[in-house]
């Protein structure tokens, strides 16, 4: 990907020079090491510097001349490094500290819109390229897709070695002298090894833990990191509250596994969902929101006429006022043997992970909505065919107009109408679904190495444990949809985005009759901490 080279102008250069110093540098200096928990931003001045993986066997990624910098999207979001970098000859650099260029990516916009850009083609690099982590374990495990589901919703740059179909991996285990009975294991560059971990386990080897253990207050606390999500993190913090934002599987939800959005105001050239994702957590953290990712919220209580959220890390936080911004999953087609191949063969999103393990092969889309359209286009440059299934005659009544016409321009996409998926054949992996047709019963049998399911969604609500009002799916009720009955006796007049306890509000694809768009999420999210605002007014906190 080009984008990922850019040499400094002169102008560039000299912009960014007030931020950082100069060093003269001798052959073979270590500019930062995989596993460094904080290390900085480098220009090459003179010389030549390589990024190197340093696993099982060390190799090159790449090499960088003068005027090019290093580094990656790790850098600005607070992973530990996954790569380490080292000069090739003598030479000189400039050093910015990450604190300094995270004031660049907050004051100069042409650096921060080319740095952002580079670090997004280099993480899809080093995802082709399977660099940075290494999964060992087997198909036939269920943490071990759970773990290739995290690793892909996260957009983690990892190679898997199967225990079932890759020599390899057996040879690292022996070397390792590791058991088949602790896979999955996770080797983490610069970290210790992660047996069989927990999301809280993987966290922690990134270099995302946030502070001590205990109770944390704060004004706001936002949970789910879905564009309704982050933009309520952006406005709120922005707003001076004291901002935090808990999120257990990927930032950027679901949205942010869509590979390109091309409807959403102010990108007419389209943005894809791990570059909005992207930017709405470095928008957030510019204005002091806390992010904790990887971390899920499990019981809703109160404390001191506060709203308590306690998080599987056992900690817990109290907030004057909760966003809840959980979304919703997409519901599994429910065939025999669907469980055992989830994440490899049958997947609920389509990025370059999942892309890259059907790469010359035909693969099935089950759904009409935007996002199957969406992972049907961007599967379609990797896969030699791509069927959209669906249930309806035709895609007009639930998907977007401009995503059908690019699907009728693309040649290598067919739309199968009236049809279902109704069996699985599975051998090592996924080898072909039945297709049935709802009119006449026939049944045609396709050869597949992936199929991808967007079918419907079901709200991530369960935590909730039926505190606050639902509607009879299980979607948040919120203003005048909620019941009388409901409704709190000190506040019979809930505030549009409430839900049925006064101070808590409900964005997004969770909330009862919510619109499935990304820009609807986003407004949502800015305008539930208007409401806040209001609640805090009619109640006592912090002033707007």
């Amino acid at each position: 990907m080009s984008d990922a080279r850019h040499v400094l102008d002169a102008d560039e250069l000299a912009t960014l020079r007030p931020y950082g110093t100069e060093e003269r540098v001798a052959a073979g200096t270590v500019l930062f090491s995989a596993g460094d928990e904080t290390y900085d931003f480098i220009v090459v001045l003179d010389g030549q510097a390589a990024i190197a993986e340093h696993g099982q066997q060390q190799r090159t990624v790449g090499s960088f001349g003068p005027g090019e910098f290093l580094g990656e999207l790790d850098l600005l979001t607070g992973k530990r490094a996954a790569l380490g970098a080292a000069m090739e000859t003598d030479g000189r650099i400039l050093r910015v500290p990450v604190a300094r260029i995270r004031v660049v990516m907050a004051q100069e916009p042409g650096l921060s819109e080319m740095i952002l850009r580079t670090f997004l083609a280099r993480r899809a690099n080093l995802m082709a390229l399977g660099a940075g982590l290494t999964l060992i374990g087997s198909r036939a495990d269920a943490p071990t897709r759970r773990l290739l589901e995290t690793l892909s919703r996260n957009q983690l740059a990892a190679s898997w070695l199967e225990l079932d179909a890759d020599p390899e991996a057996a040879a690292a285990l022996r070397m390792l002298e590791i058991p088949e009975a602790d896979l999955p294991v996770l080797l983490v560059p610069g970290s210790a090894i992660l047996r069989n971990p927990t999301m809280v386990d993987l966290r922690d080897a990134l270099g995302l833990a946030d502070g001590p253990d205990g109770d944390d207050r704060c004004d706001l606390l936002v949970v789910g990191g879905g564009p309704g999500g982050l933009a309520a993190a952006v406005y709120g913090a922005s707003e001076g509250l004291a901002t935090i934002l808990v999120e257990d599987t990927a930032l950027g939800g679901q949205a942010g596994t869509s590979s390109r959005i091309e409807n959403y105001l102010g990108f007419p050239a389209g943005l894809s969902g791990a570059e909005l994702a992207t930017r709405g957590v470095l928008q957030a953290e510019k204005f002091g929101a806390r992010i904790r990712a990887g971390t899920q919220a499990v019981e809703l209580g109160e404390i001191d006429d506060l709203h308590a959220v306690a998080l599987d890390d056992g900690r817990r936080v109290l907030a004057r006022a909760v966003i809840v911004a959980t979304g919703a999953r997409y519901r599994r087609l429910g065939l025999d043997g669907m469980e055992q191949l989830e994440g490899v063969g049958v997947y609920y999103a389509a990025t370059g992970m999942e892309a890259r393990a059907c790469a010359g092969g035909p693969v099935v889309v089950v759904g009409g909505g935007n996002s199957a359209g969406q992972a049907a286009l961007f599967l379609a440059r990797a896969c030699t065919q791509v069927e959209i299934v669906i249930r309806r005659a035709e895609l007009a009544e639930t998907m977007s107009r401009y995503l059908i016409d690019a699907i009728e321009r693309e040649p290598r996409i067919v739309v199968v109408g009236g049809t279902e998926v109704t069996r699985l054949v599975a051998g090592p992996g996924l080898e072909a679904v039945d297709l049935t047709e709802t009119a006449s019963g026939a049944v045609r049998t396709a050869p597949v190495c992936g199929l991808f399911v967007f079918i419907g969604v079901a709200p991530n609500t369960r935590w909730l444990d039926g505190q606050l009002a639902q509607d009879g799916r299980g979607f948040i009720l919120t203003g005048e949809d909620i019941p009388s009955a409901d409704r709190h006796p000190l506040v019979p007049a809930p505030l549009a985005a409430e839900t049925s306890r006064p101070g808590i509000f409900c964005v997004g694809d969770a909330r009862s009759g919510s619109v499935k768009r990304v820009a609807t999420a986003i407004g949502e999210g800015a305008a539930a901490v208007r409401l806040a605002f209001e609640r805090f007014a009619a109640t006592g906190g912090p002033e707007s």
